[in-house]
């Protein structure tokens, strides 16, 4: 989740590059960089840390351009720093890139490089994509060269390029993360959101996966992946720029909603092989010797984090047969937990500050514990703290309600008990293989629940004037209740409560009526026995509010035909396999919060009393 901007024209290109870096600096703040070009010759500034470090360099000694590239990362290979800090050059110190995403083959590609005696000087994938195109120029222009380049690359990627040797000319190309071209008079732009452009142009290109665009004084030519030459069908864009920041979408939170796929991509990206079944988790820093010698799973969390943590807790015991326990931060040094030498902590955060976090994984440091953090801010106190970190590469969550978050906390749960079940011969080949392509096709999944979005507003038109709530499930569908009731509440101020279905008997059924309102967990993975018999237990759980005229509302698998006929409201769900159900389900219950939320006149994106992170106890 990287910012990304580039611009050929007469204006000063450093005051054009930096302004849009800012408006971007939410999308990576670990480190920025500028390249620009003049006179054929390339000059670049880095710096480490905020953009602000970039503007203090570029303040004291300034750089002049005629055409350049600018870029604020957020770390995926390599630590943060001023050397690994884009923009990067190749060996000529002609060509330079900028990228956002992950070149998942750039060890081959290196590799091969390398035999070819280019010379690499940074520990980023980025810096193979300037020396495979460095390779390919001979007979061929600097358009051809990266053309073929980008043909080779494997991955999820945003990229933009420039040489010294082809003057006023900018190369883009996108494959997953976004890239947008602004048109404007004599004067061209690209970048990886909208933000940055609005202060020169409203005529807005935005790219598809596979295209690339070439940018100069003359104008702007797009090709597919075939290479052929596409319509640059331009938009006016006539976002205010409070807008602009939301993506034209009402509030954060349903930005943050309909971001999920794009941030379970880039969470999962390079982190599987589909060939091999390999599970790359590399920075978790679990040494192979610890692996097979862990007596106990310990997770700590707060809030929506903690829901995802119990999630895990069903996975890793199911994949790896290590009990696991779960913990409140808040509560974890309180009962002098039984953790030692044997023990792995995994602290989940999302923004990697969390107070009672912090401190539970410094009192599981004392008792001489592992500790493995799930986090989505690199540089955090709790990323610093631990002996590994799993980031969730969500980019920045503004709304106060976690969504996209908590999704990509559970694809890295998922990842981690598959990388631990194969450590440990608990899982075969084969059962990996089986589970990874249904994570490949998440997003898309994902993608077709939004899609459906006004369904699920109807249903928030008929519930948004009840005062209470029920959410029930069952086995591993219990923490999705849990955190279903808890955005009820956050955001509607609607009381609202999770509960295990089986529980139904020992007090909540006294509270079912006419006017209350019961959300019932009950899709299915078919093709397993203990989701199967789950869904069984379910529908006597449905016959029981049925019963007593309380309000179902169903989610359900597609082509279930026995919910329709005993709910008043479905909402259907893609089939896949039952540890990814999870991630399903949960979205269309955000979106029905916050249409709830929004019916009622709450403030969504700031709910009374709540702060986005608890940074004190």
């Amino acid at each position: 989740m990287c910012g990304i901007v580039g611009y050929v024209g007469s204006k000063s290109v450093v005051s054009v590059i930096i302004n849009g870096l800012r408006k971007l600096e939410y999308r990576g703040y670990d480190s920025a960089g500028i390249a620009v070009v003049r006179n054929n010759q390339v000059f670049i500034r880095r710096a480490s840390g905020k953009l602000a470090n970039l503007v203090r360099s570029l303040n004291s000694t300034p750089l002049t351009g005629d055409y350049g590239i600018g870029h604020t990362r957020w770390a995926t290979h390599g630590r943060p720093s001023e050397e690994n800090a884009h923009p990067h050059r190749d060996c000529t110190g002609k060509i330079i890139v900028v990228h956002n995403g992950i070149i998942e083959n750039y060890l081959e590609l290196k590799t091969r490089l390398q035999k070819e005696n280019h010379r690499f000087v940074t520990e980023t994938d980025t810096e193979i994509i300037a020396h495979l195109v460095e390779s390919l120029m001979p007979g061929r222009s600097f358009e051809g060269a990266s053309a073929e380049a980008i043909k080779q690359l494997r991955g999820s990627f945003a990229i933009c390029l420039i040489s010294a040797d082809c003057p006023n000319t900018i190369i883009a190309a996108r494959n997953g993360p976004p890239l947008v071209l602004g048109l404007g008079k004599q004067e061209f732009f690209v970048a990886s959101d909208v933000p940055a452009l609005l202060e020169h142009t409203r005529d807005m290109y935005f790219m598809k996966d596979g295209e690339m665009a070439v940018l100069s004084p003359e104008g702007v030519i797009v090709r597919d992946s075939d290479g052929q030459v596409v319509p640059c069908d331009v938009q006016e864009v006539q976002w205010s720029p409070e807008m602009a920041e939301k993506g034209g979408f009402r509030h954060y939170m349903l930005k943050e909603v309909h971001e999920q796929p794009r941030s379970i991509r880039e969470t999962i990206a390079g982190r599987i092989s589909l060939d091999s079944g390999d599970i790359l988790l590399d920075e978790a820093m679990i040494p192979e010797a610890f692996l097979s010698k862990i007596e106990r799973i310990h997770i700590v969390a707060c809030g929506t984090s903690w829901h995802a943590a119990l999630i895990g807790k069903f996975l890793i015991e199911d994949f790896t047969r290590i009990p696991v326990e779960i913990d409140y931060g808040s509560e974890f040094r309180y009962r002098n937990p039984l953790v030692s030498d044997r023990s792995l902590v995994i602290a989940i955060s999302q923004s990697g500050e969390t107070a009672d976090t912090l401190a539970a994984v410094r009192e599981a440091k004392s008792k001489h514990a592992r500790i493995l953090s799930i986090c989505n801010v690199v540089g955090s106190m709790l990323s610093r703290e631990s002996d590994g970190n799993l980031y969730t590469r969500s980019g920045p969550e503004i709304g106060v309600a976690s969504t996209k978050a908590f999704t990509s906390q559970l694809a890295v749960l998922v990842l981690l008990a598959l990388y631990l079940g194969r450590a440990r011969n608990t899982l075969s080949g084969e059962q990996i293989h089986s589970l990874l392509p249904e994570l490949i096709r998440l997003p898309q999944c994902i993608q077709q629940l939004l899609d459906r979005s006004s369904s699920y507003e109807e249903i928030a038109g008929a519930i948004c004037r009840c005062n209470n709530a029920l959410y029930l499930g069952r086995g591993i569908h219990y923490p999705i209740a849990l955190e279903g009731a808890l955005k009820l509440k956050e955001i509607s101020y609607i009381h609202a409560e999770g509960y295990p279905a089986g529980e139904m008997k020992h007090g909540p059924n006294a509270l079912i009526d006419q006017t209350f309102p019961v959300v019932t967990l009950a899709a299915r993975d078919k093709q397993n026995p203990k989701s199967v018999l789950r869904y069984e237990k379910m529908i006597s759980n449905i016959e029981e509010v049925r019963a007593r005229q309380g309000i179902i509302i169903a989610v359900a698998s597609e082509g279930d035909k026995r919910i329709p006929e005993l709910a008043q409201y479905v909402i259907r769900v893609p089939e896949i396999a039952d540890p990814l159900l999870p991630i399903l389900m949960i979205i269309p219950l955000q979106l029905l919060a916050y249409y709830i939320a929004v019916l009622r006149g709450c403030d969504v994106d700031q709910p009374r009393n709540l702060a986005k992170s608890v940074t004190v106890e």
